[in-house]
């Protein structure tokens, strides 16, 4: 079996890709976020995907030559470096994609001058919902720790409208030393 390449995409992509990514990003999001918005809001856009390619934020999984994954990775402000947006094909899903993604994301993140990585989950406050409870488990067992939750509304009052609920962010974070 081929081995599945991680790699920054250059700021000069085509079209095409950034249509693929966003249609990948879109598709699983739908996937891994049902029930909880009242309507199907896209998680990203081709516009939006450019303009993070061009400033050196998006990193792909190529497998065979195809995109088989996806993360963000940027350095907030703050200081801390997040990554976000991370996507893995589901007939892909348990074969390690995510995790490699996410140990680039961390590597880019020290490449970077952080010392703490952090990202955000989505997550209803009445219910349980099962993706997001394994992602909760799956970020603890490699290192993240909840460090604030934060009312969704509060953050993004322009999309807070399009839940189906009330939620709830939760913001992980890691050491990278």
């Amino acid at each position: 079996m081929a081995q599945v390449e991680i790699q920054l995409l250059p700021a000069d992509v085509g079209e095409g890709l950034v249509g693929e990514l966003a249609a990948l990003v879109n598709r699983v999001y739908a996937e891994a976020e049902a029930g909880l918005w009242a309507v199907d809001v896209p998680r990203t856009t081709e516009d939006e995907l450019a303009e993070q390619i061009r400033a050196g934020e998006i990193a792909v999984a190529w497998l065979d030559g195809r995109i088989v994954g996806g993360v963000r990775v940027r350095r907030l402000e703050s200081g801390e470096a997040e990554f976000g947006m991370l996507v893995a094909e589901p007939a892909h899903r348990g074969a390690g994609v995510g995790s490699r993604l996410v140990n680039f994301a961390e590597q880019r993140g020290r490449e970077l001058g952080a010392e703490v990585m952090q990202l955000e989950v989505l997550m209803p406050r009445s219910w349980k919902h099962p993706f997001k409870e394994y992602l909760d488990a799956w970020y603890t067992r490699l290192g993240y720790r909840v460090v604030r939750v934060g009312r969704f509304e509060e953050s993004y009052p322009r999309l807070a409208p399009h839940l189906a609920g009330p939620c709830d962010f939760r913001v992980y974070q890691k050491g990278l030393r």
